[in-house]
């Protein structure tokens, strides 16, 4: 019996850092690999695709490419989000699965949403700094701005795998917690013992707040200056989704005022150009988007493509992956990772 066809296309990632060497030799051994090139993709698909069963990775894939793909019965894209560059809809029409290996990194991204958390709080990375500049601060004088997580009130704004990887680790500090997306039926939300809040009264009312949402063509800076305005005096705002989710100009602004504290992430650009006048802001604590980006999230990923396309290849659904939803899915407005 003849391998099946995997195109390998996961740019800017690479099949040696997605697999270890054991899940490599493996995928190697029961399928034919064929590596896209990094130039003239477009003949490279036109060529090809009618042998495939496996993409691997998220090339712009339009009806009449597809249409060629007469053995294609998955898409694999590896990274966190769905991307607007694919003919869903022709997908779902043919059965042809669109997945995404986003479940593993809810785990990395929501502990280090909780470590932004208790830095901001107890000011541990200005406490480092003034350490080794010699001004450090000891017992009260170092906790003069510093307050406790403990029965702080939290909004989740978004209540996806990341959202659900981070309650656990909120819970044992606080039992307020509060949960705005519109995707979610209340009482799902409230099942999992959660409360439901508007969005105007998560930013009056809560001390912390985590954006959480993938970015969609309805929620495109949907945090604007009207928000942010409301914020409580010393609340915390956490971004850990995407950037384009908020306006990051009124976002600055805000921030310049003073009397709250952000952490993110993400950002508008990135790399973030050297001279980004972002770089000056106080009371901002900044993470080079590489909350989900650890080695064992990246060979954990591998695990999950193998085991998925061993189910596809015998025509059972992917169940470690997550799946495209035709509902949902043409809404996405994610861009493509540009760094691992």
């Amino acid at each position: 019996m003849s391998k099946l066809l995997v195109i390998s296309d996961p740019a800017p990632r690479s099949l040696e850092l997605i697999f270890t060497k054991k899940k490599l030799k493996e995928l190697k051994l029961k399928y034919n690999l064929l590596v896209a090139p990094k130039k003239n993709k477009d003949k490279f698909y036109k060529e090809n695709i009618h042998r495939a069963t496996f993409i691997m990775g998220q090339p712009n894939l339009d009806k009449s490419l597809l249409s060629k793909a007469k053995k294609l019965k998955a898409v694999i894209n590896v990274e966190s989000n769905f991307m607007d560059n694919i003919d869903y809809e022709y997908c779902f029409e043919k059965g042809i699965h669109v997945i995404a290996t986003s479940p593993v990194f809810s785990k990395p991204v929501a502990e280090l949403a909780l470590g932004l958390t208790l830095s901001l709080l107890r000011n541990i990375h200005n406490s480092h700094k003034d350490f080794l500049n010699k001004i450090e601060k000891y017992g009260l004088d170092g906790n003069l701005k510093s307050s406790l997580l403990s029965d702080k009130k939290i909004g989740l704004l978004g209540y996806g795998d990341l959202a659900k990887a981070l309650t656990p680790l909120l819970t044992p500090f606080s039992k307020d917690i509060n949960v705005y997306d519109p995707w979610v039926p209340s009482k799902t939300i409230k099942d999992d013992g959660f409360n439901t809040i508007s969005l105007d009264n998560m930013f009056k009312t809560c001390d912390v707040i985590y954006v959480l949402a993938a970015i969609t063509k309805n929620n495109q800076s949907l945090i604007d200056k009207r928000l942010l305005n409301q914020l409580k005096s010393n609340s915390l705002f956490i971004l850990m989704s995407r950037a384009a989710v908020v306006n990051f100009d009124d976002l600055i602004r805000r921030v310049k005022k003073g009397d709250i504290y952000v952490a993110t992430d993400v950002f508008p650009e990135e790399p973030v150009k050297k001279n980004d006048p972002i770089r000056k802001v106080k009371n901002f604590l900044f993470s080079a988007h590489r909350a989900g980006a650890l080695k064992d999230t990246f060979t954990e990923m591998g695990e999950i493509v193998l085991e998925d396309m061993r189910l596809i290849s015998k025509n059972l659904p992917p169940r470690l992956c997550k799946r495209a939803e035709r509902e949902t899915v043409k809404l996405i407005r994610s861009k493509p990772v540009a760094i691992n």
